[in-house]
């Protein structure tokens, strides 16, 4: 009934009044050799672009037959970071040091919040009376978004309790995060799960099964990477957004940050004929729990992916990247 389903989605989404269907297809079988994903994956992506899933099925049959790809999560941390505003950059600066002595209770304070996020990293950043509190969390099989919005009000209001010298203004989260944004900071270091996924394509299967040849594909790349850093990528690369976008509404996860999770750097080398590729992704944001990934449709997507358990957010991230 309406009612059973409105029950359904109560949690995520507000005035429901039905469903949008997106046609889903599969790519697969993917064979990946990561430290978390092992072995033969079919992929769902939900789409309305014709020939986006015939493409990456394309690309997961010849990687496959090469041997599959090699994938490893580097490192996680989702980033929140609150902003603190004071009368001059003296109160900012004595802020900060009352910060570094008292890390601890900061941690103890956002932590109280969850049972799976850990506050990794606390990390100032001032400019003139305004500070920067960037944070790190792990969020377990959460890509942790609201996980780490919820433990970051709480250690900001135990320190609006706490500290001597009051701020102005506070503001859970002030914009340097990288947030849904495409940034320079998420580049750099990375927010959620960062991932790099490599592959060894024999000339003849690039031969066989794509119809061209390495050697077209390196010249190719040349001037694709040219064209990035005329027009001032961040990162150089093909376009992810197409399979992550596809990936995460199957799936789902956040589609919004996909603005974020877009952004990485794709390489393409001679070896001794062959093609080595790779790709290394520093916003990954995905999780197994959570979100939308308990909806009907987004629940047996996650189910063909068959990932699930311990460990299972960052086998999702290394598909991702493969």
């Amino acid at each position: 009934t309406s009612e059973q389903a409105a029950a359904v989605y109560a949690k995520n989404i507000e005035n429901f009044a039905g469903t949008g269907k997106v046609p889903l297809g599969i790519a697969g079988p993917l064979r990946i050799n990561g430290l978390h994903a092992h072995g033969d994956f079919f992929i769902p992506l939900a789409t309305t672009e014709a020939a986006l899933v015939a493409s990456y099925a394309r690309g997961a049959h010849v990687v496959t037959k090469s041997g599959g790809i090699s994938a490893a999560m580097l490192s996680e941390g989702v980033l929140r970071s609150p902003a603190f505003v004071f009368a001059n950059l003296l109160e900012a600066g004595q802020f900060i040091d009352w910060v570094a002595t008292n890390e601890d209770a900061l941690k103890r304070a956002a932590e109280s919040t969850t049972r799976h996020g850990k506050l990794i990293s606390l990390e100032p950043y001032m400019d003139g009376e305004i500070v920067f509190l960037l944070c790190r969390y792990t969020t377990g099989e959460a890509s942790g978004q609201n996980m780490v919005t919820i433990a970051t009000d709480a250690m900001c209001r135990f320190i609006i309790d706490a500290v001597p010298l009051k701020p102005r203004h506070w503001y859970i989260e002030g914009n340097f995060s990288g947030d849904k944004k495409a940034s320079f900071l998420g580049l750099l270091t990375g927010r959620g799960r960062k991932v790099t996924a490599s592959v060894v394509l024999a000339k003849r299967d690039v031969e066989k099964y794509l119809r061209t040849t390495p050697a077209a594909m390196l010249e190719y790349a040349r001037v694709a990477d040219l064209g990035a850093r005329l027009n001032g990528q961040i990162g150089a690369q093909g376009h992810y957004a197409n399979g992550l976008a596809a990936f995460y509404i199957a799936t789902g996860q956040d589609a919004a940050c996909v603005a974020e999770s877009a952004v990485g750097s794709t390489r393409m080398e001679d070896r001794d004929g062959d093609l080595f590729m790779s790709v290394t992704m520093p916003n990954i944001l995905v999780g197994t729990v959570g979100g939308g990934t308990s909806l009907p449709s987004q629940s047996a997507a996650m189910s063909l992916l068959g990932v699930s358990g311990g460990g299972s957010a960052s086998a999702v991230a290394e598909i991702v990247a493969s």
